[in-house]
């Protein structure tokens, strides 16, 4: 199995991400390497394929994009970071609910490198702090391979989370690394959140 391809895509319009995610899976062959690209997105709430309009409580002048992600509603905006990770789960033996929990272990272990405890909560994906969640997670899969990833709030306004019933849950809180690591940035948890990926999604 070849070693999984890097690409740090900065700063890029979701919907144009999307279907380049969507057109890589399509395209890949048994052959293909996987890839995990890092970036942010200007803002923008995405609706899952299951997701209900309900609960887009006022979004304002933020773009609502439907998607084919799993999930309800999320906000992305700049100062969160985002991994998508495009996986041959066949190839790597990974069923979707170890693929998501292995995803949520690189959260916890990211939050652990820099002394926060970081928590699950059954039947809830994602990651949460003392119940505000910190972290998103969503995927597709097709052809046996995934696409979409996950989100963590780095340092970011938190504001739009207002707008909306983040995942579907009516009062949910969300919080950021900035509240509990001053000054901190995506560029320098990237490299943390790198290291965990390769860690939990090994190269054999």
């Amino acid at each position: 199995m070849n070693p999984p391809l890097i690409r740090h895509l900065g700063l890029r319009d979701y919907e144009s991400v999307w279907h380049e995610m969507q057109d890589f899976t399509s395209n890949r062959s048994a052959d293909t390497a996987d890839e995990i690209w890092l970036l942010e997105h200007p803002p923008v709430f995405t609706l899952g394929l299951n997701g209900k309009r309900e609960h887009l409580l006022s979004p304002g002048d933020i773009p609502v994009v439907k998607c084919d992600r799993g999930g309800q509603v999320t906000y992305h905006g700049p100062g969160q970071l985002i991994a998508y990770l495009l996986l041959d789960l066949k190839r790597r033996r990974l069923g979707v609910k170890t693929m998501v929990w292995r995803m949520e272990q690189v959260l916890i272990d990211l939050l652990a490198d820099h002394g926060i405890d970081g928590q699950r909560h059954p039947g809830a994906p994602g990651i949460y702090l003392d119940g505000k969640k910190v972290a998103a997670l969503g995927l597709r899969v097709r052809r046996a391979c995934s696409y979409h990833g996950l989100s963590l709030n780095v340092d970011m306004d938190l504001e739009p989370f207002s707008r909306i019933n983040p995942c579907g849950y009516e009062g949910l809180e969300s919080t950021q690394l900035r509240e509990l690591l001053p000054g901190i940035d995506p560029d320098s948890v990237a490299t943390i959140l790198l290291q965990q990926l390769q860690k939990h999604f090994p190269v054999t």
